[in-house]
């Protein structure tokens, strides 16, 4: 079965897979919560590499997203030695300074959905770290996909 085959909560995720350590444990034997924020981390930066708008280029443009926000339903656990599917999509981005990814975790082998999240970001001076109007080149490489825009208005949450 393909990463994408999975019972996402919304189409076209951009999907990477991890495989939690023992190092990612907690004193229970399971990930640690703060562990999967970092797993959410990965899938953004991810994301942008795949939508060509990579670390050096945001540098290029002083412009840079950073998270404001950021809420997690934690809804099952995650054991050292399970196969993750990590998603993300951008959910709003208004094209003047905010924006928003939802992300879903899934473990592989058995098609469970383990968390749900959404962060809200603004749109930065990577120098002075200030809000700014974000560039055009963030207007289209962070865009909400036709498909899930629809997905979103026919949304019941």
């Amino acid at each position: 079965m393909s990463l994408h085959d999975l019972d996402w909560d919304y189409p076209e995720p951009h999907v990477i897979e991890h495989c939690a350590t023992e190092d990612e444990a907690d004193g229970y034997g399971h990930i640690n919560n703060s562990v999967y924020l970092q797993w959410l981390d990965q899938c953004v930066w991810s994301h942008c590499d795949a939508v060509r708008m990579t670390p050096a280029f945001c540098r290029g443009l002083n412009r840079g997203f950073a998270a404001t926000r950021h809420v997690i339903d934690y809804i099952a656990s995650t054991y050292p030695g399970d196969r993750v599917a990590i998603a993300n999509w951008v959910t709003l981005n208004d094209g003047r300074l905010r924006a928003e990814r939802r992300f879903q975790i899934i473990r592989i082998e058995d098609g469970r959905t383990l968390l749900r999240a959404r962060s809200y970001y603004v749109c930065t001076d990577l120098t002075t770290g200030r809000p700014v109007r974000m560039p055009p080149a963030f207007k289209s490489g962070f865009s909400v996909l036709p498909g899930v825009a629809l997905a979103l208005r026919n949304a019941t949450d």
